[in-house]
Parts: C-alpha cells; structure tokens; sequence
C-alpha cells in the first residue's frame, strides 16, 4: 500500500438490542428508523436472536446493503452480530472466541477502500453487577486474542462490556494500547448507557445507570466524533425506546 493512501473515513457503532424481551414489537419500528438513519458502515450488535434474523432486519432498514456475521453465545441461537456494509470485504472467515460464563466475541477482518485491513470486533461480558472480578477476567482472555489476531493496521472493539469505568475491566481494556473512542472525540465516555428509560415487566433493574457500552481503538485509527444513538423514545410514548441500552456512533479516521 503507497505511502500516499487516503485515510479511511467510516461510521461505526455497537448496540445492545435486547434480545426479543420487553415490547419487543413495539421496540423494533424505532430501531429499524434510526438504523435507517445511521447507516453505519459497520455495527456490532449484542443479544441478537438468530431465528427472528433480528440482525438482518436492521441490515435491511435503509438503503445501504449489509452482510451479516454472527458468533452464538450460550446457545447457538443466540448471541453476537457484526453487519458490515457494501463495498466493504470481510476477508477469510470472521473468528469466534468463547469467553467464560456463555459469553463470546467476534472478529471480522474488514478491507478498507485503500487496501488497509481493519480488525472490527464486538463483545458481551458477564452481567452480574459484582462479577468485577469474571469481567476482569473475560477481558484478559479478549486482549491476549486481539494480541494474537491477524495481522491489522487498526483495531475497532465495540459492545456491551456491562462494566462501568470505574471497574477493573475497564482500566485493563485502556492499558491493553486501546482508547475509548467516545472519550478521544468528545472529551468523557456518556454518563449512562444503561438503562435507557425503557420500561416493561421483564426489565432489568440489576445495578445502577452507569456507561457500559463502549468502542474501542488501536492503532492507525482516531475517532472525529462520537455520539448515542437509539436514544430517544417514541413519540406519544416516553416508555418506549429501541433498547434498553442506548447504541453509540463513532465516526473514526483509518490512517
């Protein structure tokens, strides 16, 4: 690749969509309308139920085209998605890593327009508000596969890591060379990520709001903006959101 190659200019985002629990057919009409809206060129997506091919549903929301890939967690219906927008190529098959407590990641290797490889990467860590200790852990196990990966000029790691930045996943994600994307470009992570202000009978009131929704760089790449998505509810209805995570959108440079 010359020395001369324009940077990579992309949109990328990760959500938590809630499975197919609390108002789940209410809930989809305002995540197809932002994902309309947003087109990302890349997304990864936690807590997709295969069979409903939610993931495919917000592939087909707008105009662009997009490719799904998935890596199940706890079951094999269940679980991670990343949607990669044409013209985009996924090079080789996207890696799974099975993480402890039925979690897992998933690795895309993605062929940027001016040939550089991005390694596009999203994840779920253990719930449970004081398992600080099992997310530490998932998260040394993440670092040392990203370590281990194919070869990349940049990183982007996106997802749910139920782990606010006062906890010790967190701090060990930033030592491991990777910088919060939101932070670079707006100066702080959001205050809260979850809950969104979705309210149903099933919901989950475990823990306090707090931030635990993040995107992640490493390498040739820099964030230019950063913001939450799927962040407002419906109109005539404040008890209605897409999730009850809000998404974050990153614009990011490649080069």
């Amino acid at each position: 690749m010359s020395e001369e190659a324009p940077v990579d200019r992309l949109t990328v985002a990760t959500l938590n969509i809630r499975n197919l629990m609390d108002r789940w057919d209410e809930r989809l009409p305002l995540l197809l309308a932002d994902m309309r809206t947003i087109q990302p060129d890349l997304i990864g997506l936690q807590e997709v139920v295969y069979p409903l091919q939610q993931d495919r549903l917000l592939g087909a929301a707008g105009e662009g085209r997009y490719e799904a890939f998935r890596a199940w967690a706890t079951r094999v219906e269940y679980g991670n998605a990343v949607l990669v927008r044409s013209p985009l190529v996924v090079g080789g098959e996207p890696e799974r890593l099975e993480l402890s407590h039925g979690r897992s990641a998933l690795r895309a290797i993605v062929t940027l327009p001016s040939g550089r490889r991005l390694a596009f990467v999203t994840t779920h860590l253990h719930h449970p508000p004081d398992a600080t200790a099992e997310r530490d852990e998932q998260a040394t196990a993440l670092l040392a596969w990203l370590d281990a990966g194919p070869p990349a000029d940049a990183l982007v790691l996106t997802g749910d890591f139920n782990a606010n930045p006062s906890e010790p996943a967190y701090r060990r994600i930033g030592a491991g060379r990777l910088g919060e994307g939101g932070a670079e470009a707006g100066g702080a992570e959001p205050a809260v990520t979850w809950p969104s202000g979705l309210d149903a009978p099933q919901k989950d009131t475990d823990g306090d709001p707090a931030c635990l929704d993040y995107v992640w760089l490493r390498g040739a790449v820099r964030a230019t903006d950063a913001r939450l998505a799927w962040d407002r509810p419906a109109a005539g209805d404040p008890t209605l959101y897409p999730s009850d995570h809000l998404g974050i959108v990153a614009g990011v440079a490649v080069g």
